[in-house]
């Protein structure tokens, strides 16, 4: 029984062989399987014998991440732990809202459908890249927080600034500093719907500096994820060796 237990493991949290390379790929298949599943359901006027073979892909799915879920809860060096953890909290999400559906009015349970989502996580137990990914937001988490901190006081700020420049010129658009904030999003995100504009002076100019601003929001986390991700490949190659 070790013997089996121990090639279980391997085939599940391993991608070295062709068997579990082939487990691997499999699971990625029926994850994308189960959300293009998804999304075919909320079409309208689909026929009944198409939703009925959407029924029957949706049950074998299911049946498949709930083998694999309760595979990994019984080979894990530490099942509590694992069913607990993020993938393992992902894992029963991806399943759970199928079994509570059953026998039950679907009319006060149609949003736990919406759980179903939780399936596209369980790629990234899967896929070297999106690890490297994890790893290297990882690396560079301090830096990420203390921008978003930056960037959240630049928007405030922005708003303020707007709103003295255009607040007597357009009442109704710039109210207030809250109704600002909207300007100052869409300014700073370099997407300036246009909506809501200065047309002041002071405002235009305002906003000029805003735009440059923003232009350097946008483009410092890339580079601060791009490092990251180059020093995360870096450390993957070093542990391989």
């Amino acid at each position: 029984m070790p013997l089996i237990k121990g090639r279980i493991k391997e085939i599940v949290e391993r991608a070295e062989t062709p068997l579990e390379r082939a487990f691997d790929l499999t699971i990625q298949a029926l994850i994308v399987l189960s959300l293009v599943t998804f999304s075919l359901e909320t079409l309208p006027d689909l026929s009944p014998r198409i939703r009925g073979l959407l029924s029957v892909v949706e049950v074998v799915t299911v049946a498949v991440f709930s083998a694999e879920y309760l595979l990994r809860l019984a080979v894990a060096d530490k099942p509590l732990r694992y069913a607990l953890s993020f993938f393992g909290l992902v894992d029963l999400l991806a399943v759970l809202p199928f079994y509570v559906a059953q026998g039950i009015d679907l009319r006060a349970l149609r949003s736990l459908r919406l759980l179903r989502l939780f399936r596209i996580f369980k790629l990234v137990r899967y896929s070297s890249a999106i690890r490297r990914l994890r790893l290297a937001l990882k690396l560079v988490r301090e830096e990420l927080v203390l921008f978003t901190c930056v960037t959240l006081l630049v928007l405030y700020l922005s708003a303020v600034g707007i709103y003295y420049f255009e607040h007597e010129a357009q009442p109704e658009a710039f109210t207030s500093v809250f109704h600002s904030l909207w300007w100052a999003v869409a300014t700073l995100t370099t997407v300036g719907y246009g909506d809501v504009y200065p047309i002041t002076a002071g405002g235009r100019i305002f906003t000029f500096v805003v735009l440059m601003i923003g232009l350097s929001i946008v483009a410092a986390p890339c580079g601060m994820l791009a490092s990251a991700l180059s020093e995360a490949r870096r450390l993957e190659a070093n542990s391989s060796e």
